[in-house]
Parts: C-alpha cells; structure tokens; sequence
C-alpha cells in the first residue's frame, strides 16, 4: 500500500517530505481496519536529547505533528468520496499541536505512530495521536488541522 505522502513526491517537508534527502520522511498509511492511520518511524542516535537512549522532545513534537497532518488531509479525501491526492488537492496546516510526553521515547528500536480523527472531519479537524513503542506509549499528541483553499496552497500540486 502506498503511503500518503507519496501523492506529493516533490514536496519538501523535513517531516515527511520525500523530495527532503535530510527529512525525516515518515510514511503513513492507513491501517487495516481503515479507522486510523499508522506509520513507523525508525530513530538514529542523532536524534538524542543528551541522554543514552532518549529522543529529543521536539522530534517526537515533529512526528505527531506531521503525522496527524496526513490524517486530517487523508481523512477530508475520504469525507470528500475522492481518491487521496486527486485535483483540486486538498491539503491542511496545523492550527495547534499539544504534546503530552508519559514518559522517554527510545531510539533503539523502531517508533509507532496512531492517529485517527477525534470529531466531525471540516475545515478544522480535531486529529488524535498516539507515539511509543510496540509495548507502550511514550507520547500523545492532539492537533487541530485546518484546511488550506486549494488556490493558497502556495503552488502545492499533486502529481
């Protein structure tokens, strides 16, 4: 299955932009069930928070934060009964990000993400979002996504 992100192949995002070489380039795709949407991220070292084996706050602030981004984009394709990427596009910014850290991230082994919308799916759309490991969730995000008029989408275009 085709991640969500790959309807944009030249964008640029650091999060999950698959033009950005230096990017983090999460891939999300919606999970079996087709009630959230999933990704799994895998951590390097440089991503310390200057303790062994911990990731820095502001990455796992960036993985939910683009992460639940798609979610909302995916999820107003759906709402819409159009295929994801299709013109006009429709894409979102992030109108707030609340992390709630439980406790440290890891960076030797591979990160989940969850996220799924909490709410009516609109203009501004409520995402939830759960960041941890296969045994536990070390994070947990909420976003309020608002939809970007296609024609201020600043030259965006899907393939």
């Amino acid at each position: 299955m085709n991640a969500l992100q790959d309807v944009w192949p030249e964008a640029t995002c650091y999060g999950c932009g698959p033009a950005n070489k230096d990017g983090l380039r999460i891939k999300s795709r919606w999970s079996p069930d087709g009630r959230s949407v999933e990704a799994l991220f895998h951590p390097q070292p440089k991503y310390n928070a200057g303790f062994d084996n911990v990731m820095y706050g502001g990455l796992v602030a960036s993985l939910i934060d683009c992460h639940s981004i798609w979610t909302a984009i995916a999820s107003l394709y759906r709402a819409a009964n159009r295929p994801h990427g299709s013109e006009p596009i429709i894409t979102c910014v992030t109108a707030s990000l609340t992390v709630k850290y439980l406790r440290p991230t890891p960076l030797n082994e591979p990160i989940r993400l969850r996220a799924w919308v909490d709410g009516p799916v609109g203009r501004k759309t409520r995402i939830l979002c759960e960041l941890g490991t296969a045994r536990e969730i070390t994070a947990t995000g909420e976003v309020i996504a608002v939809q970007v008029p296609a024609d201020k989408s600043q030259g965006a275009s899907a393939p």
